[in-house]
């Protein structure tokens, strides 16, 4: 089509024509671009406020130990689920120590003693096991003691440590592995585009790997943020990021140039937010509580946090989560590579054959 503005024969261009051109021209993938940013910009906006601005508890497990059921603990009890306008699920020990292996072991959130005189009502809370879910027991407690003359007394089990005082050190640190991981993919498939499958393989979980430490060493060793069970950190960090790298890899042989779009919505829209990194699970809604576990920030987010907190009661399914999307997205770009915009036909360094020199 000529690049008048009129038509064949000097007519004006009929609509599809110019929509053909339209269509022919950088403008229209940089309009789709500009409505998407747009939609995502709210989005993103979106799902971080529904997640985080107002985190409101439905079920908070607890370990109780002793007579709960007695009149000065019933009364107490009611008072807390009134006061936080959610669901205490008691969970009853015979002993105290069993009760602290559960919040050790994370099946609960704090413990409940209610001792056999009634006089001193025990909640020990643990703001290693969620922040936000240890400060509103400990101000329920409070209203709740003067509202019904109960003397309560409130404890934490596991606090956190001093250079991350409101726990939010390993959600930011789990966010950079995650964002980095991508980023790092993304970077590869510009610069680095003829790369073939097993190469792009290696060097994503080269830059995991390396990356991972540099996380670790500048929070911890440089900064002395948080003291981390440094070799077990890596691993995660570098786990966190190579799951993420094979993500975008994954997407990018399905849907191409988009490829961003689907990560960005699993990985920041609907991964971060549903972590539990900055808000506990127990505040977060219901869907999300639930799907941000099977998600590679949330496992990233659970693996760190029980590495950190809780040595020693390190659970496998987080690592199993990481090493899944790794896996998956590896089998999925190794078998649909041929789709995959990267890659090249001859080994690096040498030249292709010359036209007809494979004839005889």
């Amino acid at each position: 089509m000529s690049d008048s503005p009129h038509g064949a024969h000097g007519r004006p261009p009929t609509w599809a024509e110019r929509w053909a051109a339209f269509r022919e021209s950088p403008f229209l993938p940089a309009t789709v671009l500009l409505l998407i940013l747009a939609a995502v910009a709210g989005l993103f906006a979106g799902s971080y406020t529904y997640a985080m601005a107002s985190p409101t508890p439905h079920t908070i497990p607890t370990a109780v130990v002793g007579p709960h059921d007695e009149p000065a603990a019933r009364r107490f009890i009611d008072g807390m689920e009134q006061a936080l306008d959610a669901s205490l699920a008691l969970h009853p020990y015979a002993n105290r120590p069993d009760a602290v292996r559960a919040v050790d072991e994370q099946k609960v959130f704090a413990v409940f003693e209610a001792p056999a005189d009634g006089r001193t009502i025990i909640l020990d809370v643990s703001s290693a096991s969620g922040a936000s879910v240890s400060q509103l027991l400990a101000q329920a407690a409070v209203q709740v003691s003067e509202a019904t003359g109960t003397t309560v007394k409130v404890r934490d089990l596991k606090p956190l440590q001093r250079g991350d005082p409101r726990g939010l050190a390993l959600f930011y640190i789990s966010l950079a592995a995650v964002i980095i991981g991508f980023v790092g993919s993304i970077q590869l498939s510009v610069h680095a585009r003829a790369l073939n499958p097993a190469e792009r393989i290696a060097y994503t979980a080269g830059y995991s790997v390396l990356g991972g430490f540099t996380i670790a060493a500048v929070v911890d060793w440089l900064l002395g943020a948080l003291d981390l069970p440094f070799a077990e950190s890596w691993l995660i960090l570098a786990l966190t990021m190579f799951a993420s790298g094979m993500v975008f890899t994954m997407f990018n042989t399905l849907v191409g140039r988009w490829a961003m779009l689907p990560t960005w919505g699993l990985m920041v829209l609907l991964g971060n937010p549903s972590s539990g990194g900055a808000v506990s699970w127990p505040l977060l809604p219901s869907p999300l509580g639930v799907i941000g576990r099977w998600l590679p920030p949330g496992a990233s987010v659970n693996a760190q946090h029980t590495a950190v907190y809780f040595r020693g009661h390190q659970h496998a399914f987080p690592f199993l989560v990481l090493v899944g999307w790794a896996v998956v997205s590896g089998a999925v770009f190794l078998i649909w590579r041929h789709r995959h915009p990267g890659g090249r036909q001859t080994p690096p360094g040498e030249a292709p054959p010359a036209p007809g020199a494979d004839r005889p």
